[in-house]
């Protein structure tokens, strides 16, 4: 018979809301966070990890409709975080959707259109690395829609985030924060760096170039869509492990789950081959051992 324990593997501690409006960045000086030893950060990742799986079976089993939503800064730790999150779940039951630019057709389509296939079914968490908030943030700065659209996407984003509240979603977002000087920083590595050249697109160089004016976007995004129904949550992103772990914990805060881990399963026996012979290996290519 499964287990059932109320949580208490997440912190009570209260989670302070971020302000509706922060400035910009570069505004007011954050102090410099220390970075976590990674002995205590795989261990804490570990365990919050463990309560992710804890988490996912409940909502399979309560047939809870979760979507999560990520946006922030270029190079401010999305990406990170969402692997960290998604690493021992099930990929079919925490689906991670980042959609490429629209195509001709979508772009004649209601907007949040191409976003509502994606939305979860029950006992279902999506992950948005990136959402509709694409046009409050980079089209709104790069001139991919006209004002009007932008003007109707204000008015509209927090009527279509209560509509899906009302339907039962829960819906949490959070905006990844970071430096200008801890982004430059990570834009430098990736410049060197075989494996993230992908990462460092044009957009992410226009994303330096206009740094206030995506401030400014972000500002005024956070004023018309951080409401009571889906309110925004900051991370502030400087340190990339204090990040994950600090969002992984405050994302198993806000829904209350059990553990509904099973008891220990006994394997049976296995088969015994019985007047069956099986094809010489010699029949078979494998893949050479170079390793």
């Amino acid at each position: 018979m499964a287990k059932k324990k109320t949580n208490t593997a997440v912190s009570k501690k209260k989670v302070s809301k971020a302000p509706k409006t922060e400035g910009t960045e570069t505004e007011t000086k954050k102090p410099k966070r220390k970075k976590i030893k990674n002995k205590v950060y795989e261990k804490e990742l570990a365990r919050l990890q463990i309560e992710l799986v804890k988490l996912q079976q409940w909502i399979i089993h309560r047939k809870l409709r979760v979507v999560v939503i990520f946006e922030g800064r270029d190079a401010a730790g999305k990406g990170g975080a969402i692997k960290r999150i998604t690493q021992s779940l099930s990929p079919r039951a925490c689906p991670v959707i980042a959609l490429p630019a629209p195509t001709e057709r979508e772009k004649t389509q209601w907007y949040f259109q191409r976003y509502v296939q994606h939305l979860p079914a029950a006992g279902e968490m999506v992950l948005l690395d990136r959402s509709w908030y694409n046009r409050g943030g980079v089209e709104r700065v790069m001139g991919f829609c006209s004002d009007d659209e932008y003007s109707e996407f204000l008015r509209s984003c927090p009527e279509f985030e209560r509509m899906l509240v009302r339907s039962g979603i829960i819906l949490i977002k959070y905006w990844f924060s970071v430096s200008d000087e801890e982004q430059e920083r990570r834009f430098q590595g990736r410049i060197y760096h075989p494996t993230k050249h992908w990462k460092l697109s044009p957009m992410d160089l226009q994303s330096r170039s206009r740094w206030q004016e995506y401030s400014k976007a972000k500002d005024e995004m956070f004023a018309h869509t951080d409401i009571k129904q889906a309110p925004w949550y900051v991370v502030d992103g400087d340190v990339k492990k204090r990040a994950r772990l600090n969002v992984i914990c405050h994302l198993l805060s806000l829904i209350p789950y059990q553990d509904l881990t099973p008891e220990a399963i006994e394997l049976p026996p296995r088969q015994e081959e019985i007047g069956y012979v099986r094809p010489p290996l010699s029949e078979q290519t494998f893949v050479p051992e170079i390793y």
